[in-house]
C-alpha cells in the first residue's frame, strides 16, 4: 500500500476555502485548546501533539508584551517564538510518553496510506509547531 500524504494548514484557511485538500484527507487538529468553531473544521483533535500549556502561556504572554512595545502581531509572534526557544521546547515535549504514542499512531496511519492534514490556528506567515510536527511525521514515514 502507498504511503499517505502529510499536509498542514490552519483553521481560517479551511473555514474560508483557501486550501484545497485531496479528497478523503483527514483533518487532524493539533491544538491544546480547541474551540467549538475549530472543532467544526477538523475531523479530530490530538491535543497530545499540541505544545504544552506552560509553553503556550509563556509564549502568549511574551507575544503580548512585544505587541505592547509596538511590534506588529506577526513580528511579535515570531520574536516570542525565537526568544522562548519554542521549537526546541516543543520537540522536548514530543519526547514525552503521551506525545510519542500519539505521534506513532499518526505516523502509522500515514504509513498505511491515510492522507493527513495537520491543522492549528496560526496562519502561514507565523512560526508554528505544525511545521515541526510535519517534519517529524515525514521522517517517521519515509
Amino acid at each position: 500500500m502507498a504511503r499517505g500524504s502529510i499536509t498542514e494548514t490552519y483553521h481560517a484557511a479551511l473555514a474560508h476555502g483557501l486550501v484545497d485538500l485531496p479528497e478523503g484527507t483527514s483533518r487532524v487538529g493539533v491544538v491544546r485548546r480547541p474551540t467549538s468553531w475549530f472543532r467544526g473544521e477538523v475531523d479530530e483533535n490530538v491535543s497530545e501533539l499540541a505544545p504544552p500549556e506552560g509553553l503556550l502561556d509563556a509564549f502568549q504572554e511574551r507575544r503580548e508584551d512585544l505587541k505592547m512595545q509596538g511590534m506588529c502581531d506577526e513580528g511579535a509572534h515570531n520574536a516570542a517564538w525565537e526568544e522562548l526557544k519554542f521549537e526546541e521546547r516543543y520537540r522536548e515535549h514530543l519526547d514525552g510518553a503521551d506525545a510519542r504514542m500519539a505521534l506513532s499512531g499518526l505516523a502509522d496511519r500515514v504509513a498505511s496510506g491515510e492522507d493527513v492534514a495537520l491543522v492549528c490556528y496560526e496562519g502561514d506567515s507565523k512560526r508554528c509547531h505544525r511545521h515541526t510536527l510535519k517534519e517529524l511525521l515525514e521522517e517517521r514515514t519515509a
